[in-house]
């Protein structure tokens, strides 16, 4: 009865003379030397060699080629490229345990809504997780790994939000932040920078004060500029530009530089906060509350931090702020700001409705 293969191993070459060094053994007398005696680099090598091995030679035709090659291959070549390659892994990992063993034939309607369904995540999710499988499959497609790539199906783009909050509910929730524990105080801060500033949660949380840093951006107190994205690293499609200060803003960040701050956001001990979920939500339920004994009532529900950013940028729109300034203001595009939030500009549709009250007719000679 024939041995089982033992497939791909590490084996310790003893040389005469000189130190050690580790082998890589495979089936077919295949003998690859490391060129290293550590065993970790050793082991990173062969995984290497295992990964390059189940690698496709030339293109293949689609039912000759697993969905697991294909997300290999476009995280181990492309995602390392990119700004911020963790988002693909993310995706990755999520799209392996569905797809990994089934071959690219698979790709279809059918099978994309099976795993909508298993998956159980927003169809926002789904639409992101589907959109780096379309881009795997295209990038195996051009390097030549396959011959042609299909269609991947997603679910219809959610509809945009138009909640947004009102002054009155921002002051709600200021006065709420501030009655909250001592834990929770920090929430004060983060209203006022991410409302502000109509910055992105995780950028508002990693702000520092008059000291850049590769982990997050920066305030320049002195100046009065936000520098929103890290020193060194790459621009990605979430746009990072820096934007001047508000003064109403400013002077809270210059009284909080002055007391010792080093971030722009800090618990009561003075360390980075981590995140705002937990005591956003307290402040929500608070903010209803106290608004309840004064006898109005407050309807919050459903509200999460990124609704700050959407409320900076409606209430731009509607104070009359041009698409270019308040895009280049928020980290926005023109025509997404447009295209999301114009509705809500003075201006919008004026030309239409002039026209149909008469007073854009020429006037008769």
């Amino acid at each position: 009865m024939p041995r089982p293969a033992k497939g791909a191993r590490l084996y310790l070459q003893q040389r005469s003379g000189r130190a050690p060094v580790w082998l890589i053994k495979d089936e077919g007398d295949v003998r690859l030397s490391t060129g290293t005696g550590d065993r970790r680099e050793a082991e990173t090598a062969l995984s290497e060699y295992i990964a390059s091995r189940n690698r496709p030679s030339g293109p293949l035709a689609a039912e000759e080629m697993t969905i697991g090659q294909v997300l290999t291959i476009y995280g181990e070549d492309y995602a390392p490229t990119v700004a911020a390659p963790e988002r693909i892994g993310y995706a990755i990992e999520a799209l392996a345990r569905f797809w990994g063993d089934l071959t690219v034939s698979a790709v279809k309607g059918a099978t994309c809504r099976r795993y909508q369904a298993q998956r159980g995540v927003s169809d926002g999710t789904i639409r992101r997780e589907l959109g780096v499988l379309q881009a795997a499959l295209n990038y195996c497609a051009t390097e030549g790994h396959l011959l042609s790539a299909p269609k991947v199906w997603k679910p219809d783009p959610p509809a945009s939000k138009d909640r947004y909050l009102t002054r009155q509910e921002v002051a709600w929730m200021l006065r709420a932040s501030r009655r909250l524990s001592t834990k929770g105080r920090h929430l004060t801060k983060y209203i006022l920078i991410a409302l502000y500033t109509g910055t992105r949660k995780s950028a508002a949380l990693s702000l520092r004060l008059d000291q850049p840093g590769t982990d997050g951006g920066w305030i320049d107190t002195e100046r009065g500029v936000l520098y929103r994205q890290p020193e060194g690293k790459r621009q990605t499609k979430k746009r990072q530009p820096a934007a001047r200060m508000p003064k109403n803003i400013l002077g809270h960040v210059r009284r909080w530089k002055a007391n010792g701050a080093q971030f722009a956001i800090e618990d009561w001990r003075g360390n980075r906060v981590a995140d705002v979920q937990t005591s956003f939500a307290s402040c929500i339920r608070l903010a209803e509350q106290m608004a309840k004994e004064k006898g109005i009532e407050l309807d919050l529900a459903g509200i999460s931090p990124h609704v700050l950013r959407h409320t900076m940028a409606t209430w731009l729109m509607q104070s009359g702020a041009s698409f270019w300034d308040a895009g280049g203001y928020l980290g926005m595009s023109p025509e997404t700001l447009e295209r999301v939030y114009g509705h809500h500009h003075p201006d919008h549709q004026a030309g239409a409705v002039s026209a149909i009250e008469g007073r854009g007719r020429p006037k008769q000679s």
